[in-house]
């Protein structure tokens, strides 16, 4: 693997835009230009595809860092002038917290399996009786296993808590879903109109106006009759 490959690939595991990669060149106080960086991640059969360099991977990786847990206190380290593997899975694992759990989980998502022996020697220093080389496999099985956690990662699905049974879940199972009444419209449905309202019948005369009017007429008769 080259150092462009390494710098593609975690640009897009990061989910990193350019602005954000130029920042982590600075805080390594390396400052990039916007077509530095696109001739860095350019491929190699690109006419515009530049080599970056082991001291400038090296500063991109310090950056990185900085960017993930931040400043320490005193002299930063120096970017080294010659990378190997070894220096950059070192730092990868500094960069983001990992513990030798974590780190061989993200290589059995590649479906790689190491022994916490083995994954060990790859952080000796160099000159230890158990240092081991970091083939390029391993990188390259490495950065595939953080694509697949970082970018690739399906939803957890919480198994503790009850499903919501859809309308299609309930009609596979044993108990029959209840469907809403049939609305029928047309010849079953009868409306009910209003019948006019009947006329009032006329008020009876009440028993008192009528013995009123004959007492009037019967003066009136007794008075023609003492004239006669």
């Amino acid at each position: 693997m080259t150092n462009n490959d390494i710098l593609r690939r975690l640009r897009y595991t990061l989910d990193f835009s350019d602005t954000k990669m130029i920042a982590v060149f600075r805080h390594a106080e390396l400052p990039v230009t916007r077509v530095q960086l696109s001739s860095w991640l350019k491929k190699e059969e690109d006419a515009d595809y530049v080599r970056i360099t082991d001291q400038e991977m090296a500063t991109f990786l310090n950056g990185l860092i900085i960017e993930k847990r931040g400043r320490q206190e005193g002299e930063q380290p120096k970017p080294e002038k010659q990378l190997n593997n070894n220096i950059i899975f070192r730092k990868l694992k500094i960069a983001l917290n990992f513990t030798a759990d974590d780190i061989l989980h993200v290589l059995q998502l590649a479906g790689v399996n190491l022994s916490k022996h083995e994954l060990s020697a790859l952080f000796r220093k160099q000159g230890h009786q158990n240092y081991r080389e970091c083939k390029d496999q391993v990188l390259r099985n490495f950065l595939t296993g953080l694509q697949r956690q970082y970018r690739e990662k399906a939803p957890a699905i919480n198994t503790d808590k009850p499903q919501r049974k859809t309308a299609t879940a309930a009609g596979t199972s044993a108990k029959p879903v209840r469907k809403p009444a049939d609305r029928r419209v047309g010849k079953d449905v009868q409306f009910v109109v209003d019948k006019p309202a009947s006329p009032k019948p006329a008020a009876k005369p009440s028993r008192q106006s009528t013995t009123d009017t004959d007492s009037v007429w019967a003066k009136a008769l007794a008075k023609r009759s003492k004239k006669s």
